[in-house]
């Protein structure tokens, strides 16, 4: 599967983002999907993740209450929908699939990754 990442851009703290990530190719609907970003000089983070049915949703703490993962199968997309943002949130938000339905915090479990999408928040 090929993941294709949109959505991001600057903007102001308190603001709100949505990241989309396109699949293509088939299966889009049996594959578990993860939210990852990093910023300079940092480790890349787990930021959110929904199982293939959308019945389960994951998130790091620090974006709990602020951001939602969501995803539309007939679309072949996953969304993450950031509300207000601050500038700590500021990094590469990348796509992520992954077949198997555990370790959803870990990179290295995933299969497939997109290219990323740039997300800056000013304060």
């Amino acid at each position: 599967v090929q993941l294709q990442a949109s959505g991001g851009g600057l903007v102001q703290a308190g603001g709100s983002l949505r990241l989309s990530c396109a699949a293509s190719g088939r299966a889009f609907s049996s594959f578990n999907m993860g939210w990852f970003r990093q910023s300079p000089g940092k480790e890349r983070e787990f930021v959110a993740a929904i199982n293939w049915s959308g019945g389960s949703t994951y998130y790091t703490d620090s974006v709990k209450g602020r951001f939602t993962i969501s995803r539309d199968n007939f679309k072949n997309t996953v969304y993450l929908q950031m509300n207000s943002l601050k500038p700590e949130d500021t990094a590469v938000y990348s796509c992520a699939a992954k077949r198997s339905a555990s370790d959803y915090t870990r990179a290295r479990e995933y299969n497939y990754w997109g290219q990323g999408t740039l997300v800056t928040v000013s304060s």
